[in-house]
């Protein structure tokens, strides 16, 4: 039994990880995809940008890939619930992620301003669109999603989705994920870019820190004053994986902020994403993008592990029915699946991040804008 413990809770780091992963090496690329039309005034300027992350948007989607592999294999109950509640939503993501790789492949095919002039207005819908989502997702869930399951297991609906997208603390979340990507963007964009596109990203990714600072100095103060959820006893982690007559979840309003009263060790993860962003901001102002970008980097990491660390052993929890919550204990797959996961985990991830790394460091240094202008099979 306390082997099944620890997969859970390795699990439950590892998405955590492979979160994080989505948001700095996808985020990044979009916030590219974002401020695509703002950085670039001309059609050779806009070229040069989406050049500086075509080698590396499509191998960064293999952490989307893990991120939903991870739910799907791990935790295989949040998976068909959180992809059943969400439909609509993850439809809309999906949608504009499948524009994305259209748009890289066919903005440059036509030679014609408007047929350019349009795939560039998708760079910006599935650049912003995606990161906006997945913020917003983290604000839903740390409200409790509206959901309950039958006696047979079938889960039911409670709220509409529009509600999922459009209630304030969500959007919050949503424009803070929005700004950090940008920042992280902006940042690739002055490490690869030069002159007026260098410039430009500059600016707009100093502001983006210093909006996604406040926004999460604000989210921290708002998160006090909503209901999180709290067991009414301790849970055996060692529970049947399953959500039903699972013991007593409780709504109270700041229980979000119990496990940092509990563990203050908790706090570096806020101090660390606020402390990130500033600094960050300071290092391109001081144009040192590189330790910017690795500074947005720990942001997101002090960002999302500031809301798992609050939320643990949460996941999706119930705001209709929230002893029916899903949680890191009776949402998990089984200690043989964890297990042989696990082993898998080990060799790929770190294979992963070699390549990651290759493919970097092979197609570092400054993209210039006249020879993508001269290549003509160039984005």
């Amino acid at each position: 039994m306390e082997l099944y413990v620890a997969l859970k809770v390795t699990w439950a780091l590892l998405l955590g990880i492979l979160l994080t992963g989505i948001a700095i090496m996808v985020g990044m690329d979009m916030g590219v995809g974002t401020l695509l039309r703002f950085v670039g005034r001309s059609d050779g300027e806009r070229r040069t940008a989406l050049a500086i992350i075509g080698p590396h948007w499509d191998g960064n989607q293999v952490w989307f890939i893990l991120g939903g592999g991870t739910i799907f294999a791990a935790f295989p109950t949040l998976y068909a619930t959180s992809f059943s509640t969400f439909y609509i939503v993850m439809i809309l993501l999906l949608f504009s992620m499948i524009m994305r790789p259209v748009a890289f492949e066919y903005r440059s095919k036509v030679d014609a301003s408007r047929w350019r002039e349009a795939w560039d207005w998708a760079f910006l819908i599935s650049g912003a669109l995606p990161m906006t989502i997945y913020g917003a997702a983290f604000g839903n869930v740390l409200q409790g999603v509206g959901f309950h399951f039958g006696w047979d297991g079938q889960y039911y609906q409670n709220e509409s989705f529009i509600w999922y997208l459009a209630n304030p603390f969500a959007l919050m979340c949503g424009i803070l994920s929005l700004s950090l990507a940008i920042y992280q963007g902006g940042a690739m964009l002055m490490i690869r870019g030069e002159g007026v596109i260098a410039e430009r990203a500059r600016r707009y990714a100093i502001c983006s820190g210093a909006v996604a600072a406040i926004l999460f100095v604000a989210g921290g103060i708002w998160v006090q004053f909503i209901k999180g959820f709290m067991f009414a006893q301790p849970a055996d982690p060692g529970m049947a994986a399953t959500p039903l007559n699972g013991p007593l979840v409780l709504m109270r309003t700041g229980a979000w902020m119990n496990n940092f009263h509990i563990y203050p060790l908790l706090w570096l993860l806020p101090a660390l994403g606020l402390v990130s962003m500033i600094t960050g901001s300071l290092s391109l102002i001081a144009r040192k993008p590189i330790l910017g970008w690795w500074l947005g980097a720990t942001a997101w990491i002090g960002t999302i592990f500031t809301a798992g660390g609050a939320m643990f052993p949460f996941l999706m929890p119930s705001s209709t029915a929230p002893s029916e919550s899903l949680t890191v204990w009776n949402a998990s797959g089984s200690e043989y699946n964890l297990g042989w996961m696990l082993v898998f985990a080990v060799a790929f991830i770190p294979a992963i991040l070699s390549y990651t790394t290759w493919a970097f460091r092979v197609m570092r240094g400054k993209v210039h804008t006249e020879i993508v202008i001269a290549d003509e099979h160039s984005y």
